[in-house]
This record gives structure tokens, C-alpha cells and sequence, in this order.
């Protein structure tokens, strides 16, 4: 019988055999809590994989963080996209924060229940954080003329990597209004340019450097 984490294992066929054991175990953990606190929508649990898992790791295709590099999740709700890029980069950290307690309860409890060394959730609000992170990442948390003012600040000026410091933020349907509405300009990556399922044809990867 194929496991529900296999849809990952073939986007991602360099996966360690200890990532590996991670993707499969997230099915388990997050149908466990799902039961005791309500993270993912009930009609989405048997869709992990797909509408958040894999969706998450849409961003390990347009970029690979690289060791010793902070990445700031901003509204991580049960832990996406914060949790899997995790797994599939240990050497970098990850800080994952949500203004919901419980939420990040679980999110903790999760990472230790399959050992994650290089995640930290905290209960807490995006402005409040301390310290500087190379990349920004979230999921579709609010409108980006509200949320770019949350983090513009955040961001580490040196950059190291293929792309430029800033946020990647994971959205989906018609965003010209919006971006228009921010005054922002972002590169937008279609997540169907990495992923054949029909769910990813109106997802997109938002890219927004800030020097």
C-alpha cells in the first residue's frame, strides 16, 4: 500500500532515509492533533500532502536555503509552510510564529515528535520578533500591503543565496489588485511550473526582495 508522503518522495527523490521517516510521520502527527485542536480544515486532513505539505515545499523549488541561513514563518498556523522546508533543510533555522497559542503548541509538538533540531515556534505577533532572518516566508496570512510592514524590517541585508534576501510568500487565484493595492513589486513564480496537480494551477510563489 503506497504511503501519503510518497507524493513527496517523487518531487524530492534525494530525500535521506531520516527525511523520509519525517514526511511519513507528519500524516500520523497531524491526524492525532487534528482530533484534540483544529489546525487543518477537517475536510482537508486526508489532502496533507497535497494542500500543505507539498504546497509548502513549492518554495524548496525555487530556492534552496542554505546552511546557517534564519527563515521567519510569519502565521505558521499548524506549521506550514515552516515545518516541511524544515525537513528538507535541517541546517537551516526556522522560526515559526503565530499569535494563537494552541496552534503553536502543537506546532512544537510536532517538530520534537520527529525530531527536529532546527525549529522554534513561538506564540507571539511578527512585529514583536527580534533579530534578522534571510528570507520571510507564509502562507496567504493576509493582503501584502498589510503584511509587508509586519516584516520589512526583519530582513538581513547581506545576501547569500540564488535569489535575494526577502519574503516568499505562498498565494493563490487573481492577485493583480492586490499586488496594485501594495505598491509592491513582486516576481511571481507559478507553482505549477514544479507541480502537475490541478490543485497548484492558480498558485503562486511571491517573491519581494527587500534590499
Amino acid at each position: 500500500m503506497k504511503k501519503p508522503s510518497e507524493l513527496i518522495h517523487g518531487y524530492f527523490p534525494d530525500l535521506t532515509d531520516l527525511q523520509k521517516q519525517q514526511f511519513d510521520a507528519l500524516d500520523d502527527c497531524y491526524r492525532d492533533w487534528n482530533s484534540q485542536i483544529n489546525v487543518i480544515s477537517r475536510k482537508d486532513i486526508d489532502s496533507l500532502y497535497l494542500k500543505h505539505v507539498l504546497h509548502s515545499l513549492a518554495i524548496a523549488k525555487y530556492i534552496e536555503f542554505k546552511a546557517g541561513e534564519r527563515v521567519l514563518d510569519v502565521g505558521t498556523g499548524g506549521g506550514f509552510p515552516g515545518i516541511p522546508l524544515a525537513i528538507l533543510f535541517p541546517e537551516t533555522e526556522f522560526v515559526l510564529v503565530d499569535s494563537i497559542g494552541k496552534k503553536i503548541k502543537v506546532v512544537n509538538e510536532i517538530a520534537n515528535s520527529i525530531g527536529l533540531k532546527n525549529v522554534k515556534g513561538i506564540h507571539a505577533r511578527a512585529e514583536s520578533i527580534e533579530g534578522k532572518f534571510n528570507f520571510i516566508v507564509s502562507r496567504a496570512v493576509t493582503q501584502l500591503k498589510d503584511f509587508y510592514p509586519w516584516v520589512r524590517n526583519k530582513v538581513k541585508k547581506t545576501s547569500f543565496n540564488a535569489v535575494p534576501n526577502g519574503i516568499l510568500y505562498l498565494k493563490g487565484g487573481d492577485l493583480a489588485q492586490e499586488i496594485k493595492e501594495s505598491g509592491l513589486r513582486p516576481e511571481l513564480i507559478p507553482i505549477a511550473t514544479y507541480f502537475s496537480e490541478d490543485f497548484f494551477e492558480t498558485k503562486y510563489i511571491l517573491h519581494i526582495p527587500i534590499p
